[in-house]
């Protein structure tokens, strides 16, 4: 020790061994933090590595038996039951307008008066000609009586006569005779023309009421009234206005108003070919409105019974009752008819369903090892949510929710069981 402190060089030696001695605990230091750094790098790839062989989630649902049932879907725009223009039966100018845009009337309300002068003065003279004519009539009753009452003196006083000559002879002339028969043919006479009179007469009444009649039906038109219930959608004329008779064929002519039916409307929807064996008369449907989101009730009306040959379906009319006025012309809508309806059938949502053509498709089934295997399956009735499965799978067993292409046939996966609802 005292060798060591008594050398002076020593201690710069000592000095300068300090010196490198802090820069190596430095270095030191440096790697063993590059050394934890390295391994807690390798902590985490060894962890990525653990975590990417963990297999994934899939969603799976389990194939079970349900009745089911079939729909089709087609759009189409509501339409009123029936429209009209409701147009003059007679030309007049409109003196009483009793609607406007959007009035709802009943079957028979008055709509608009119609003034028409010239007819007025039609009916006077209608009336008088039947007056005419019942007087006329009259007399020809009183003529005929009379002749008839002649007739009868002249044919007693003759027969009375010649019933003398044959039992006394020498009492009456033959003058006598003869003109009491004279007489008895003369009032005969009398009492056919009589008749031909009475009859003329009863014609000519006869005409001069139908002219009455007919005149009194056209002034009844002049009260333009409604055809059925509805509403005034459209006024094409006011007061005033000069309204043409409209029994031409110019479809130019005036109109006083459009009327609708909307207390019932119908859709007309075109049903394809594959469907029409299906349809009923009368036929309960439900039409879906969406813009209100709501759902009303429908019955199948009609069908014309005939394929169009250009688009391959048949024209259908579904008739839905209106009678609070919530639906519009016009709105659209969605009309679901039910088409088959299968009891017990093995079913899976159609999102797990991969289509392959018509009553093909493909699925993903998980089996008890928790790996994929991919089944051809055929497909039978299918709803808005489920598919019936007629081949391919069993009841009970697991198939993948959803997209397919995520997985593989052989992967092995971590079943998630889920509610279709949900994973809409």
């Amino acid at each position: 020790m005292n060798l060591l402190l008594g050398n002076g060089s020593l201690d710069e030696m000592m000095k300068s061994h300090h010196k490198p001695s802090m820069r190596s605990r430095a270095c030191s230091f440096a790697a063993v933090l590059l050394v934890c750094g390295v391994a807690s790098g390798c902590g985490s790839s060894s962890k990525s590595a653990a975590s990417s062989e963990t297999a994934p989630i899939a969603p799976v649902v389990m194939a079970h038996r349900q009745g089911l049932s079939s729909q089709l879907s087609i759009a189409a725009e509501f339409q009123p039951y029936q429209e009209v223009n409701v147009y003059a039966k007679v030309s007049g100018y409109i003196q009483t307008l009793q609607v406007d845009w959007g009035t709802h009337v009943k079957q028979g309300q008055l709509l608009a008066v119609l003034e028409i002068p010239e007819l007025q003065q039609q009916l006077q003279q209608d009336e008088a000609n039947v007056k005419k004519s019942e007087q006329d009539l009259e007399r020809a009753k009183e003529e005929l009586t009379r002749t008839t009452s002649a007739y009868k003196v002249a044919h007693l006083t003759y027969t009375r006569l010649a019933d003398v000559q044959k039992s006394r002879p020498e009492l009456v002339a033959q003058e006598e005779i003869d003109v009491a028969e004279g007489k008895d043919l003369e009032a005969n006479a009398s009492v056919s023309s009589a008749k031909d009179a009475l009859a003329g007469s009863e014609q000519e009444l006869a005409a001069a009421k139908a002219a009455l009649e007919k005149d009194r039906a056209l002034f009844s038109y002049s009260r333009i009234t409604a055809p059925f219930d509805g509403v005034v959608t459209e006024i094409d004329a006011y007061t005033g206005a000069l309204l043409p008779a409209g029994t031409s064929s110019n479809k130019g002519d005036q109109s006083l108003c459009h009327l609708s039916q909307i207390n019932q409307l119908r859709l007309v929807i075109p049903v394809p070919e594959r469907a029409v064996a299906d349809l009923r008369v009368g036929e309960s449907v439900t039409v879906r409105v969406s813009s209100s989101n709501r759902a009303f009730p429908g019955k199948v009306s009609l069908f014309s019974d005939q394929i169009d040959q250009q688009t391959r379906t048949m024209h259908t009319e579904v008739v839905v009752p209106n009678p609070k006025s919530e639906i519009v012309p016009g709105m659209y809508a969605t009309v679901e008819i039910p088409l088959h309806t299968v009891q017990s059938a093995l079913t899976v949502p159609v999102q797990a369903v991969q289509s392959s053509g018509e009553d093909r498709g493909t699925v993903l089934v998980v089996g008890s090892d928790n790996r994929i295997d991919r089944r051809d399956v055929t497909t039978g009735v299918q709803s808005a949510t489920d598919v019936q499965i007629l081949s391919g799978m069993t009841e009970n067993e697991r198939v993948i929710f959803g997209e397919q292409s995520q997985f593989k046939p052989g992967e092995r996966v971590t079943p998630k069981p889920i509610t279709p609802s949900a994973a809409e």
